[in-house]
């Protein structure tokens, strides 16, 4: 009986601990559903904030001036000139070489000297020739005094002839005895004049004026006439040429320039263009034009007095065409382009842009010349423009190449000092 009772009583505890967990679990549900609900308000409303704030932040960028740099167009001389690619080429190349054979006994010029004509360069062993030469002046001293008795015979013969004392036969073998050795000594003094000369050829000269370049053949060998290297090559620098391409499209104007009979100014540069060598004048046409490349080939000539060119030398070439007299001129980076063409921002005294249409002219470095519709004096706008529409508000940072804040600046900073009592 106590058993039963005791399960009795322990059915009511079970049902009231069941109830419990239940009614506690309710209360987590509700919970959470509602912390789920605000949790996802009060994000909502965050994300609208941030939302609001960053159209704000948006907006305001968007009503801010660009930043531009400026400059002011001018009006002046603008030169035309031809670009080309050329090789100075020495007027004259000449390899000294030796005309007889001997030992090159001294030489007497340093590399990369500059040497006159007639110049001595070197010699070779006179000796030999100088023995030559004496043999030939010996045999013309017999061969004259032969002559001279020779003569004197003949003229007896004609006093005897004449008195009917002696054969005309023997008058007329004796003349032709003197002719023969006439013959004789015109041949000895041959003899001599070649003995001199070949004495002359053992002093190598130079040929030309110019600068010599290295040695080929050191003193003590033995030289020939008839080798190939030479003694030393000699090119002349001053003055000096250049021959160029131009491409055929420029030909024209460069002939109608010519036939003014004025003469054209040609500059050379260095291989990167920037470096100014010489200043000369063309020289010559050429009669035909490339079909390979399209190109024709001129001549220019410097008097390379600096002596900076040097034969095989790459230049850069500039031909001064004209000079287009007061013209409206700017950089070429104001230059914009769309599909109706050329265009600029000009800055007007409000501060605000205006696109404006121009007409390009020639173009020389950075600068392009405008034929139309910009004035001298007008602002255009150099970078910034990639926020820039018709009406934009700028603000200038730059202009004509000096920081316009810190010209500003400067100026605040002298108002503010304070002025000096006397």
């Amino acid at each position: 009986m106590k058993k039963d009772n005791r399960s009795e009583l322990s059915k009511p505890n079970f049902k009231l601990r069941n109830f419990l967990l239940l009614s506690v679990l309710f209360i987590l549900i509700i919970g959470g559903i509602g912390f789920y609900f605000q949790y996802s308000s009060e994000i909502s409303s965050d994300s609208k904030q941030n939302k609001s704030k960053s159209g704000g932040k948006h907006k305001r960028d968007d009503d801010k001036p660009a930043v531009v740099s400026v400059e002011t167009a001018n009006k002046t001389d603008f030169p035309l000139y031809l670009n080309g690619l050329g090789t100075i080429t020495a007027l004259r190349t000449v390899t000294v070489h030796p005309r007889i054979d001997g030992e090159l006994v001294r030489v007497v010029f340093s590399e990369g000297q500059l040497v006159k004509e007639g110049d001595l360069l070197a010699e070779i062993d006179p000796r030999p020739f100088q023995i030559q030469l004496q043999q030939a002046q010996g045999q013309l001293l017999r061969d004259e005094a032969l002559l001279k008795n020779s003569e004197i015979d003949y003229a007896r013969y004609q006093t005897l002839l004449t008195q009917d004392s002696i054969a005309a036969q023997q008058t007329a073998t004796q003349e032709s005895q003197v002719k023969q050795y006439r013959g004789i000594v015109e041949m000895d003094t041959a003899q001599v004049n070649n003995a001199k000369l070949q004495l002359n050829y053992a002093h190598l000269t130079a040929p030309i004026s110019g600068r010599v370049g290295l040695r080929q053949i050191d003193q003590g060998n033995i030289v020939h006439a008839n080798d190939t290297n030479g003694l030393v090559v000699i090119t002349q620098l001053q003055p000096i040429n250049v021959v160029f391409t131009l491409p055929e499209d420029n030909i024209q104007a460069l002939i109608k320039r010519k036939l003014s009979n004025e003469s054209i100014s040609v500059t050379a540069y260095d291989r990167a263009g920037k470096t100014k060598l010489a200043q000369g004048k063309l020289l010559a046409i050429d009669n035909q034009i490339d079909p390979a490349t399209g190109t024709l080939k001129l001549k220019a000539q410097f008097d390379n007095d600096s002596e900076i060119l040097f034969a095989n030398q790459f230049v850069n070439i500039k031909i001064h065409l004209e000079t287009l007299k007061d013209v409206t001129q700017i950089s070429s980076a104001a230059i914009q382009n769309d599909t109706q063409g050329a265009f600029v921002y000009v800055v007007t005294p409000e501060k605000t842009v205006q696109v404006r249409r121009v007409t390009l002219g020639a173009t020389e470095g950075d600068k392009v010349a405008i034929t139309n519709n910009l004035a001298p004096n007008e602002i255009v706008v150099l970078e910034g423009v990639d926020r820039l529409h018709e009406g934009s508000q700028v603000d200038i940072a730059k202009k004509d190449g000096q920081a316009v804040a810190e010209s500003l600046e400067k100026k605040t900073k002298s108002d503010d000092k304070p002025a000096k009592h006397s």
